[in-house]
């Protein structure tokens, strides 16, 4: 774990340090999510519509390649109101500019279950991201993005299993 961190840490630093342009920035925009579940659900499993919100760091490496990392309220779940969950997610996107405004992302995500305590669901999730931008101007963005979740959503001593499925759409504007 110890070794993570420094990594992580080295990583950011390096980053800053010959960072090419750094810009900031606030996003918005809505989700679509629903409980992947692993066999027969446990609910009628309708999709749930929320919304997102945030902030985020572009962190220029090169002219083409950045590393941007979010810290950004997320309504997730399903949509019956036991299921719904809120969460306050931190993904980190190596995000790639593929040709003029077009760019195209990965990264891990980790999240952060801020709404209920004890109702049998984790407080902590992990999920990667694809992410998708096109750039407006130079301020205003419009992205989209799947959240695929990777860890149960349910405790441990639960019997089923699921994961989160977002779809985002947002846009955003640099300062």
């Amino acid at each position: 774990m110890k070794t993570l961190i420094t990594s992580l840490f080295f990583v950011i630093v390096c980053a800053t340090c010959f960072a090419q342009d750094t810009k900031y920035g606030v996003k918005a925009g809505m989700t679509v999510s629903n409980l992947d579940f692993d066999g027969n659900p446990i609910i009628d499993n309708k999709h749930r519509n929320g919304f997102v919100f945030g902030v985020f760091v572009d962190y220029g490496i090169t002219e083409n390649f950045s590393i941007v990392p979010e810290l950004q309220y997320s309504g997730e779940g399903a949509n019956a109101s036991d299921f719904r969950n809120d969460y306050l997610n931190l993904p980190v996107i190596l995000k790639y500019n593929i040709f003029g405004k077009v760019s195209l992302g990965v990264g891990p995500q980790v999240g952060l279950k801020i709404h209920k305590d004890n109702d049998g669901f984790r407080n902590f999730v992990f999920a990667t991201v694809g992410y998708f931008e096109y750039a407006i101007t130079d301020e205003f963005a419009i992205d989209a993005r799947y959240n695929y979740g990777l860890s149960n959503v349910f405790d441990s001593n639960l019997t089923p299993e699921a994961t989160n499925g977002v779809i985002q759409f947002g846009i955003n504007y640099k300062l």
